[in-house]
């Protein structure tokens, strides 16, 4: 099994997630998200095993620090926006092969272990 979980230390329910992960056993590749952003390719590929739209992941106060008006942009200029700054990323978000979960509660990662 390869997990990757797209992580910020700062973040209680990342580093719960990330425990909670670790208690079941599984060591996921670990990408500090802020310091790594994923591409806007990567990112489009996690939506898709995630099934969501971009705007379903934005955090919404630090979109709007970040200047990115997420009513007035399509899903790709939105992905583009939150590549470009990935503090606008809901978080943390675990992928498993072509599977991915929201880690918000924590417990809704291991339906896709």
């Amino acid at each position: 099994m390869s997990v990757t979980i797209y992580h910020n230390p700062k973040c209680s329910k990342s580093r719960q997630t990330l425990a909670l992960l670790q208690e079941k056993g599984v060591e996921p590749n670990i990408i500090t998200y802020l310091d790594t952003p994923p591409t806007a390719a990567e990112l489009k590929s996690i939506l898709g095993k995630l099934g969501k739209t971009a705007a379903e992941i934005v955090r919404k106060k630090e979109a709007k620090e970040e200047g990115i008006d997420v009513a007035n942009l399509d899903n790709d200029a939105l992905i583009e926006a939150l590549a470009n700054h990935p503090r606008a990323i809901e978080r943390p978000i675990v992928v498993n092969g072509d599977k991915a979960a929201m880690g918000r509660p924590p417990e809704s990662v291991l339906e896709i272990l």
